[in-house]
């Protein structure tokens, strides 16, 4: 994924665990470090819809680090961005 302009250091994300003082908040350079498949798949869930059939739609999205995954069998084509 390619961010532009100053998004790698000043667009954060955050995450709340339910407990007092669980508020976390880490930038994307870092979420690219520890977890880079979150970054596209927090980016297609805000573009689906937001209502049964987006969260049906996006139970149905699978997105894996590099380029090995457990798909063999139906000869999935990588998509081509610019």
């Amino acid at each position: 994924m390619r961010v532009t302009g100053k998004k790698e250091e000043q667009k954060t994300y955050m995450s709340f665990s339910g407990y007092v003082g669980g508020h976390k908040s880490e930038n994307v350079r870092a979420r690219r470090a520890r977890h880079p498949e979150l970054l596209i798949e927090r980016a297609v869930r805000g573009m689906i819809p937001h209502n049964r059939l987006g969260r049906a739609v996006y139970r149905k999205l699978k997105v894996y680090r590099g380029e090995t995954h457990p798909h063999a069998a139906q000869q999935p084509a990588p998509v081509k961005l610019r």
